[in-house]
């Protein structure tokens, strides 16, 4: 009898056949898997890109909620004056009629102090602080008290350096110092109404160089908010001279009167003077300077004649 032909077997459950079947299934489900991990990994990567884009606008100066600017850099100001109700500082301090602020405000002028002056009277600031200066950003030369910046330190200019000092400053320097503060406190004195003799030049008074390098102490730290007169009692009115231009020397370093929802904000211009009551009406601070180096001079006033001091000397 002649063999009978079988077919093919067939192939048993759960062998190739079965095992493509379950293959193909699993692949119709991780595909949606896969396609929702590539979407989220692009979500993240979107969404930490957006943050770190705002974060780095936001460094720029762009978190301050300044919503209008009172000196624009590029304008030319013969006077600006804003009138602001009055802190309760004044009260927990001895009055003097005629002088201790009733009429309370900020003021912006570009007529006081000459553009030459300005680069003048920086050059003083330049030498003075060629020194010295701070490891961290911030740098003060005080002609009053002496206080120079050295690292991380203070020293007395006059008593580090003795005669050397002779041959930095010279007499014309020291002059041009008081002629210039001479003309700051009258402009004061007429935007506020008093007379100029009942203001007296008070402590601290010095000349400020900022730049970008990070802080390395807390005299760096010169962005904070602050209420002059809290900090430093004698004050009545502060005034700033600004001895380099914004965007031009220096990028942020604007000053910021700080108010809810509606910050103002002055843009730094050689020869500007910025003044203004030293209460809690007048709660600022400034902005961190990003590139640059930003130059300018705090001259303040008392009405107390006690705490008067004189003007710096040569000799």
């Amino acid at each position: 009898m002649a063999p009978q032909r079988r077919g093919a077997p067939k192939a048993p459950e759960g062998s190739g056949a079965a095992e493509r079947r379950r293959q193909s299934s699993t692949k119709s489900v991780r595909a949606p898997r896969d396609v929702r991990k590539r979407w989220l990994r692009v979500v993240v990567l979107g969404s930490c890109t957006a943050l770190a884009a705002c974060l780095f606008w936001g460094s720029l100066g762009g978190d301050d909620g300044i919503t209008e600017v009172l000196a624009h850099r590029s304008e030319i100001l013969p006077g600006r004056f804003i009138e602001v109700p009055c802190s309760e500082d004044y009260d927990s301090h001895r009055r003097f009629e005629g002088c201790s602020p009733r009429k309370c405000g900020r003021g912006i002028s570009d007529a006081v102090i000459t553009r030459d002056e300005a680069r003048r009277i920086r050059s003083i600031a330049e030498k003075g602080l060629s020194l010295g200066g701070s490891d961290g950003g911030a740098s003060i030369l005080d002609l009053h008290s002496g206080a120079l910046s050295v690292g991380k330190h203070f020293v007395n200019l006059y008593r580090y350096f003795g005669d050397k000092i002779q041959t930095i400053f010279s007499e014309e320097d020291f002059q041009l110092y008081r002629d210039v503060r001479q003309k700051v406190q009258l402009a004061i004195a007429q935007a506020f109404g008093i007379s100029a003799s009942s203001l007296h030049l008070t402590k601290p008074t010095f000349f400020s160089r900022i730049n970008s390098t990070e802080a390395r102490t807390a005299h760096d730290e010169y962005w904070h908010a602050h209420v002059d007169k809290v900090t430093y009692g004698s004050f009545d009115y502060t005034s700033l001279l600004y001895l380099s231009d914004y965007l031009d020397d220096f990028g942020g370093g604007r000053f910021v009167f700080m108010e809810e929802g509606a910050n103002k904000t002055v843009e730094p211009r050689a020869g500007r003077v910025s003044f203004f009551t030293s209460g809690s009406e007048n709660l600022h601070r400034v902005e961190k300077v990003h590139w640059g180096t930003r130059y300018a001079i705090t001259i303040a006033f008392s009405c107390n004649p006690d705490h008067g001091i004189l003007d710096p000397t040569l000799t």
